[in-house]
């Protein structure tokens, strides 16, 4: 027994008339921006731990303000 389009229909149907089209766009919006978000989060460097010479340079400026 396979899943037809007038199945899917009916269950979307009902879905919009439980929920309304207004939380449905809402909770569409919040998904899109969860996306965004994550894949912000990937693309950005996470502080400079994985370039090694940022934190020599780093360590000489303290030691240079130490003294």
């Amino acid at each position: 027994m396979s899943i037809g389009f007038w199945q899917i229909a009916i269950v979307a149907v009902l879905i919009v008339l439980l929920f309304g089209r207004g939380k449905i766009s809402d909770l569409m919006g919040d998904v899109a921006k969860g996306i965004k978000s994550f894949k912000k989060g990937m693309s950005d460097n996470p502080d400079s731990s994985n370039n090694p010479d940022s934190n020599d340079e780093d360590s000489d400026n303290n030691n240079q303000n130490n003294n």
